[in-house]
């Protein structure tokens, strides 16, 4: 199972997400539970619980959900629960360890935090989104203009290992070219896409990356699932609404 918006745990947790961020904190709590009862897999219950233990008052409660969230991510097969996600759960235990005046355990969880940075270990494939005609063999670089703003020229290439995030980037992309789905491979290191990983779901679900080395081209996909147009139209005002700054 990969990260999916339309997976109805992914849409309670977002619904929590609105409910909390407008101050309706005791329905937020009540939303993330009932995520928690419906989630089906690891995936899913170590998301549920990561938020559960955001919402805790008690110091202890807070630790017991965000070592039941890292439980389930250690044992899912997802990669989207690896990386990044460990890395975030271990430090927010050791965090509250430490406020608990336990320092031998919160010494634990940093030792193991620390371990846990690396460079993302997602074998892929890796997918790329443009309107852009290319050819198997081509090398995608970095320095071109930013599909979300005009006047931003990046510093990176960005990719995924999710097919279906490609062709987002696809349907979102500048341009009265085709949507395009590239098979490309990283010709050097890569790291997480600062702009998803630990903003509103923790690590990095969309297993977003990005590289200053270009990206080849080896192959080109012809079916994921599309957006339709009234869905299309909802992301760009979304993106329109969006005042953050792009990290670069």
């Amino acid at each position: 199972m990969e990260f999916n918006p339309n997976n109805p745990v992914i849409k309670l947790l977002m619904k929590g997400m609105h409910l909390n961020e407008t101050g309706h904190v005791d329905e937020a709590a009540e939303t993330f539970l009932q995520a928690w009862n419906e989630a089906a897999d690891d995936f899913e219950k170590s998301i549920s619980a990561w938020y559960i233990a955001r919402q805790q008052t008690a110091i202890p409660d807070k630790i017991k959900w965000y070592e039941t969230a890292l439980g389930h991510a250690l044992e899912s097969d997802n990669e989207s629960t690896k990386g990044s996600f460990i890395t975030n759960l271990y430090s927010a235990i050791a965090e509250n360890y430490k406020l608990l005046g336990d320092i031998e355990k919160a010494e634990r969880y940093d030792g193991l935090a620390l371990a846990s940075i690396s460079q993302p270990i997602d074998k892929g494939p890796f997918y790329h989104g443009t309107r852009a005609d290319l050819q198997v063999g081509d090398l995608l670089t970095a320095g071109r203009t930013s599909n979300y703003q005009s006047e931003l020229v990046m510093n990176h290439i960005y990719f995924t290992a999710l097919v279906n995030g490609a062709g987002l980037a696809a349907a979102l992309a500048r341009g009265e070219g085709a949507e395009r789905v590239y098979i490309v491979e990283p010709t050097g290191s890569f790291e997480d896409d600062p702009n998803v990983t630990n903003k509103k779901f923790p690590g990095n679900l969309t297993r977003s990356y990005r590289t200053q080395a270009p990206l080849k081209i080896t192959g080109e996909v012809t079916d994921w699932l599309k957006q339709t147009p009234e869905q299309i139209q909802q992301w760009r005002e979304k993106l329109a609404n969006n005042k953050g700054e792009i990290i670069n």
